[in-house]
């Protein structure tokens, strides 16, 4: 039977168990969080992104879980600066063109600040003059900072990034640094 570790982890957390090549400096990793064996990553949040984390021991569930050729759906909560209107909606929901090439089209809708949102620490840039605003969006690949650069793309830089579900998990119940079995 495998195992599989939902984490809602926390920003300025590295997706990995160790932090090799950065020696005198100490950056939280998840052994910080997580002090199970032999359980690993299926796929990658960036430091600097927050949110689920799915963990596990069974390294073809982690393959079906991490490899856009499986097409398993992952949402995010994004705080944007900006207000997007209908065409930066519509251009996320057809697909985005990137450097790396054109997106798979999303799921993009606008949403209300999530309830009972844990504070980031730090918190981010609050800029009086531009209002912000939070999508939810869907996207069945996993591409290098993929949603934090569609959303630049279509002319809203990415303030706060959450991973809310992966598939049918989701961080529902699980607050930022905490972790529990799927």
């Amino acid at each position: 039977m495998s195992r599989v570790i939902l984490l809602n982890k926390p920003f300025g957390v590295l997706s990995q168990f160790t932090d090799k090549g950065t020696e005198g400096s100490k950056r939280e990793t998840l052994s910080d969080y997580v002090d199970v064996p032999k359980v690993y990553a299926a796929g990658r949040l960036d430091r600097d992104s927050e949110g689920l984390l799915v963990l596990t021991d069974d390294g073809k569930l982690q393959n079906r879980i991490a490899s856009p050729k499986f097409k398993k759906p992952k949402t995010y909560w994004v705080q944007i600066e900006g207000v997007p209107d209908q065409a930066a909606l519509r251009a996320l929901r057809d697909g985005v063109s990137l450097k790396d090439g054109m997106t798979r089209p999303a799921k993009a809708d606008l949403m209300e600040e999530p309830e009972d949102l844990w504070p980031r620490n730090p918190p981010i840039r609050v800029r009086k003059s531009v209002p912000d605003s939070w999508l939810r969006l869907t996207i069945t690949e996993g591409r290098n900072r993929q949603v934090r650069r569609m959303c630049a793309a279509v002319g809203h830089p990415c303030l706060r990034l959450i991973r809310y579900s992966i598939g049918d998990w989701a961080i529902e119940g699980l607050d930022t640094g905490t972790w529990r079995d799927a």
